[in-house]
């Protein structure tokens, strides 16, 4: 059952099309925030529970895409 204080586009096309559209500007806002986090510093394990996921699930989301921006990730200690 829809929230009644959301407002749905009676066209389910539209309603669809809205959808796609919230979770690529969810998907912009994380990838600059997670860049902005990691060129402040952050380590993988402060991003991830900062996004709710694990440190494993955003660095294969975002190491590749990072390090082809330049950004210098933090690595582990040995």
């Amino acid at each position: 059952m829809p929230a009644t204080d959301i407002p749905v586009p009676q066209d389910p096309a539209d309603a669809l099309a809205a959808v796609v559209a919230l979770r690529r500007l969810a998907d912009q806002l994380e990838d600059a925030a997670v860049e902005q986090a990691m060129r402040a510093g952050w380590s993988w394990p402060h991003v991830a529970e900062a996004l709710g996921v694990t440190r494993q699930a955003v660095h294969r989301k975002h190491a590749k895409r990072l390090i082809a921006a330049g950004v210098k990730l933090r690595r582990r200690s040995p």
